[in-house]
């Protein structure tokens, strides 16, 4: 069956995360997106395991479920630690495939730190150790390593990571088989690196509130059992992992190079020009993920290897919908019409893939289903974001902005 999967979220018991990432917002939110099946996020810790055991239905087949909504077992860990005089931050997603195992992992993990101070756990513990000890507890693991450009916690992030994975796992690499792009990158900029051809790219929301849950996100083709989705992972199956879902990653907040306290944003060849530092301040700037692959590629731009997993890139809805009211999209009005619309269509991932261009302009508003449209064929100007800035989408550009009447009225 077909069916899309976000692996990559974080509990209402991770810092910086909304109150309402329990199980039932996170089901009634991935209903509608359209999404079949949720990473936990969060296994580490007490409190949020105690909930997904209560709450939880085990199929028997290293998946479970709530109301409609299958779940995967996942968690977030930062491994922050010092390896040949320097230290490096990474984070990756273990999943696993029963709670008995789970109990396991954290069983150890407690004796590298506080498990229970955060949703996503800091231990003082190298990458490879992590690995060593999540597999030899069960081999049936997966470990993927998180949002490997973000410059500041990530396998090949600027401030804090390798140029080797090989140098971050060790003799362990040849177990992991799968890499999260993040959002401030794409497949295709991974494709750059030959290193990579090896690996399947995944993509997720890193969701710290359930309305961004599938801003990135899998579509799979396969049957839902923890083996079968490992096995397509594994083997990078072309036939039953279809494609990514992907922001534009120009908005993601670390595109560009550049020193958000000054609101100076920098392309690779303007950070170069300054010799790496703020033209405002003259301090470091931090070096964003577009120009990292530019330091670690090895083939130029477009290049594209035959086992590459396709991707599409999207907008939220949300976004577009604000848009084309000129108001935010954390606005009830915007919330009011998202919900709406989407139970017109039935799902957010409908309205933004599926649905006939005659549907969108039959079942949408005017502005929100050419903006739709304007999104699929990749017409959107984006400001790139930079040093934890989120870039700056535009799919109407000036001219086609509605007046302010028109925007007041469509409030209505």
């Amino acid at each position: 069956m077909e069916f899309i999967a976000d692996f990559h979220i974080h509990s209402k018991y991770s810092r910086a995360t909304s109150r309402d990432m329990d199980v039932a917002h996170i089901a009634e939110w991935a209903k509608l997106k359209g999404i079949t099946l949720m990473g936990t996020g969060d296994f580490t810790h007490h409190l949020w395991l105690e909930e997904l055991k209560r709450t939880l239905e085990d199929l028997g087949n290293g998946l479970f479920k709530h109301k409609d909504i299958y779940y995967i077992l996942t968690s977030e860990i930062s491994s922050i630690y010092s390896k040949g005089g320097r230290c490096y931050r990474i984070h990756n997603m273990v999943i696993a495939p029963s709670f008995k195992t789970v109990d396991k992992i954290n069983e150890t993990l407690s004796r590298y730190g506080n498990l229970a101070s955060d949703g996503r756990p800091i231990l003082g513990m190298d990458a490879e150790d992590l690995a060593r000890i999540v597999f030899d507890i069960d081999e049936n693991c997966i470990i993927i390593c998180g949002h490997i450009w973000t410059p500041w916690f990530s396998l090949f992030g600027s401030m804090s990571g390798f140029d080797r994975i090989e140098d971050c796992f060790g003799k362990q690499t040849e177990k992991l088989f799968a890499l999260e792009t993040g959002l401030s990158s794409d497949p295709a900029m991974n494709w750059r690196l030959s290193a990579l051809d090896r690996f399947t790219l995944v993509s997720n929301s890193d969701s710290h509130s359930p309305s961004k849950i599938g801003r990135e996100a899998n579509v799979f083709n396969c049957e839902l059992d923890y083996k079968t989705i490992r096995e397509v992972l594994k083997t990078k199956d072309k036939k039953r992992f279809l494609y990514t879902i992907e922001f534009f990653p120009e908005e993601g907040k670390y595109h560009y190079d550049g020193h958000r306290l000054c609101g100076v944003r920098l392309s690779p060849k303007e950070t170069k020009e300054h010799n790496g530092r703020c033209p405002k301040c003259g301090k470091p700037v931090t070096v964003g993920v577009m120009n990292r692959v530019d330091q670690l590629a090895d083939r130029p731009e477009g290049a594209k290897p035959d086992n590459a997993i396709p991707f599409k890139n999207l907008i939220s809805f949300d976004e577009i919908i604000a848009e084309t009211k000129g108001v935010g999209k954390g606005s009830v009005a915007v919330e009011r019409e998202y919900r709406s619309l989407v139970s017109k269509f039935g799902t957010e991932f409908n309205i933004l893939l599926k649905a006939s261009k005659e549907e969108l302009l039959k079942g949408l508003p005017p502005r929100v289903a050419e903006g739709v449209l304007r999104v699929r064929e990749g017409k959107v100007n984006i400001k790139a974001g930079y040093d934890g800035e989120y870039g700056i989408i535009s799919i109407f550009g000036d001219e086609d902005k509605p007046a302010a009447q028109e925007q007041q009225l469509s409030l209505f």
